[in-house]
């Protein structure tokens, strides 16, 4: 007796994939579940970058006072350069759409062209998000880390067209600097394993006795007031502060110290940025790749450009990650 069972329900009808499920390519399905996962995790690293910054919020830097570089230029202009990173990398995303079309229509030299501009767009991003790192870990003001493990940041009322504002001011501009040479610690010459990092080029005294020489500079906290501003203390309880909870001076930000506020902000950026700019960097590295195939003629002899789109897929998730990162970062 014959015992074969011929399915004829909803589910042999409705397959009809093949070696093409949902009609798309074993390359193409494999680069969307690619990005699914990689989409999982920047949603966990975004989220865990949220609920930090809920918790500290009081004490959180405020991104248009971190973020005010714009190369070759002296001054502050919050946000400028930033914006210009991101302009490029969303024209970059065009070009590659561009291109992906060309590939569509066979046209070897639009590819070639919108690849190559995709490719310069991706660079510039990398060389700038590596620019602004070497500036952030640098730092423009310096500031002095208590006890306790908060900031005081210095600065000064201006006038500027009747109305009064404080103006922050950097420890080298106020700081009198004495004669004293400071030794940085290592092992072999303290605690067995115990040893210093990079020795700041001001001591506290010579903090201390700036900010007694200089009567207008005064001392403004990490926290926040009601009006979502740092609070900015008298004259009195500036040197109070300096001189009872003054531990080290903090220049620039680091894994360890942040002269913008709670270390925890820069720990947060150089991961994603760097886990960010990583992807854009093996993105631009893939695109190299794929543009010397397309110059060689690789997918005009395959008869299609399916490896172009499949990079584009990459790409636009790339520039889709960074509009969340740029957000969270840099706008909220």
């Amino acid at each position: 007796m014959d015992s074969t069972v011929v399915n004829t329900g909803a589910e042999g009808q409705t397959w009809d994939g093949g070696n093409d499920p949902l009609k798309s390519s074993y390359g193409k399905m494999m680069m969307w579940f690619f990005i699914v996962s990689d989409a999982l995790t920047f949603s966990g690293f975004l989220a865990a970058y949220g609920f930090s910054r809920y918790k500290f919020s009081g004490s959180w830097p405020i991104a248009d006072e971190v973020f005010t570089h714009v190369p070759f230029f002296h001054g502050n202009y919050p946000m400028i350069y930033v914006a210009f990173m991101t302009f490029i990398l969303i024209m970059s995303s065009v070009t590659m759409v561009l291109a992906v079309d060309a590939g569509h229509h066979m046209n070897k030299t639009k590819v070639t062209w919108y690849m190559f501009l995709t490719i310069i767009g991706g660079m510039i991003f990398v060389g700038s998000q590596a620019w602004e790192w070497k500036t952030f870990i640098k730092g423009d003001y310096g500031a002095v880390q208590t006890q306790g493990g908060n900031l005081l940041q210095f600065g000064q009322y201006v006038t500027k067209d009747g109305e009064q504002t404080f103006k922050r001011v950097s420890v080298h501009d106020f700081a009198i600097v004495g004669n004293s040479e400071r030794v940085q610690q290592q092992s072999n010459d303290g605690v067995w394993f115990l040893s210093e990092g990079t020795i700041p080029s001001l001591s506290m005294d010579e903090v201390i006795n700036g900010i007694k020489a200089n009567e207008n500079i005064l001392v403004r906290t990490e926290i926040l007031d009601e009006n979502g501003a740092k609070t900015i203390l008298s004259r009195d309880e500036s040197l109070k502060q300096l001189q009872a909870n003054g531990r080290t001076v903090v220049e620039g930000a680091n894994l360890h110290v942040n002269e913008y506020g709670s270390p925890l902000f820069a720990d947060f950026f150089f991961f994603i940025t760097g886990f960010h700019g990583f992807h854009v960097f093996s993105g631009v590295v893939i695109n190299i790749i794929i543009f010397f195939n397309v110059i060689l003629g690789t997918y005009e002899r395959r008869g299609n450009y399916e490896m172009v789109e499949k990079v584009g897929l990459y790409w636009h998730f790339v520039d889709l990650v960074w509009v969340f990162v740029f957000t969270f970062f840099y706008l909220v």
